[in-house]
């Protein structure tokens, strides 16, 4: 397939376009940075020649440019743009970045796909479990209402901008991310460093629930529901197995052999973070009832397995 891809240097875009390749499509990067790729992992015939292409455009990440003419013709666009959310404190101009980043990408994008002649039959846009808000209790389903809270509204903002697909006949996904795991990015080396130094413990009182997944399982996941035309709309992408903080501390602690018992104050989350310390004292205990339903298959189910793959695969660097 014709696969349109942005925030493809990302911590999940980078490893999404490998597989992509991989798995032999046509991918087209929408990039304000230039990415390399690993020519000698890609797939060739017998001739020695690449099995599918693969083609870098610079966009802006808010207007309609030269970019929006190879929509026209994909049969997937998969938009994973946006400032990082937990990147720098959130003053009032971070939160507009946050916002912006993620309507303005969105709205271009769907403002090719209106403009292109031939629709693509899919539109996965990234979206995250902060939707729910804070949920102490119940498990939270795709049918949950949305929460409070700056995440929340971005979220929902964020989907509704890519609703708007739909008008013009395109299946639209939201994937809500819960936390990523993974190596070389994501939430874990964050979550490790204490543990180096002998610190390691858990946020705040530790019985907020903690979503999580494995970037492989978010990435087949993203592959599932490409060719899955049974599935819209919002699909929870976390790992069926959910645990709270201090249940993922002492699980991360086991694996690498290191104390879990020194926990983080609220208040000292408050002083060093502000309001993005909300997003480490709040959670939800989010379950992802429609790949159960769907019997999708996740490669690493559970918490303990999913840490020592990962740490164990960074031994090996």
């Amino acid at each position: 397939m014709k696969m349109i891809l942005s925030g493809c240097t990302g911590f999940i875009g980078s490893a999404l376009t490998q597989r992509l390749l991989d798995d032999g499509h046509t991918v087209i990067l929408l990039t304000r940075k230039q990415f390399v790729g690993r020519d000698s992992s890609r797939p060739r015939n017998e001739m020695g020649e690449l099995k599918f292409a693969l083609h870098t455009i610079y966009w802006d990440g808010k207007t309609i440019g030269d970019w929006s003419k190879h929509i026209d013709g994909a049969d997937a666009v998969i938009n994973l743009a946006g400032e990082l959310i937990a990147g720098k404190r959130w003053s009032v101009e971070q939160k507009k970045r946050i916002l912006e980043s993620r309507i303005n990408s969105t709205r271009a994008l769907v403002q090719a796909m209106k403009e292109a002649k031939e629709k693509p039959k899919v539109f996965i846009s990234a979206s995250a479990v902060g939707y729910y808000g804070s949920v102490e209790e119940g498990d939270v389903t795709e049918t949950h209402p949305k929460g409070e809270g700056f995440l929340a509204d971005v979220c929902a903002q964020w989907e509704t901008e890519s609703h708007d697909a739909m008008k013009f006949g395109v299946r639209v996904v939201n994937p809500r991310l819960g936390v990523v795991l993974g190596n070389n990015g994501g939430a874990l080396p964050k979550l490790l460093l204490p543990f180096k130094f002998g610190f390691g413990g858990w946020l705040g009182n530790g019985r907020q629930w903690f979503p999580w997944i494995h970037r492989d399982d978010v990435i087949n996941a993203i592959v599932f529901v490409l060719v899955s035309e049974q599935v819209n709309g919002a699909v929870n992408f976390v790992a069926p197995e959910l645990v709270n903080l201090k249940d993922f501390c002492h699980v991360l602690g086991e694996v690498i052999g290191r104390p879990s018992w020194m926990p983080v104050p609220t208040f000292v989350l408050r002083v060093a973070l502000g309001e993005m310390s909300e997003m480490l004292l709040t959670g939800q205990n989010v379950v992802p009832h429609k790949f159960q339903v769907l019997d999708f298959k996740f490669r690493y189910p559970s918490l303990h397995e999913a840490l020592v793959a990962i740490l164990s695969s960074r031994k090996h660097r």
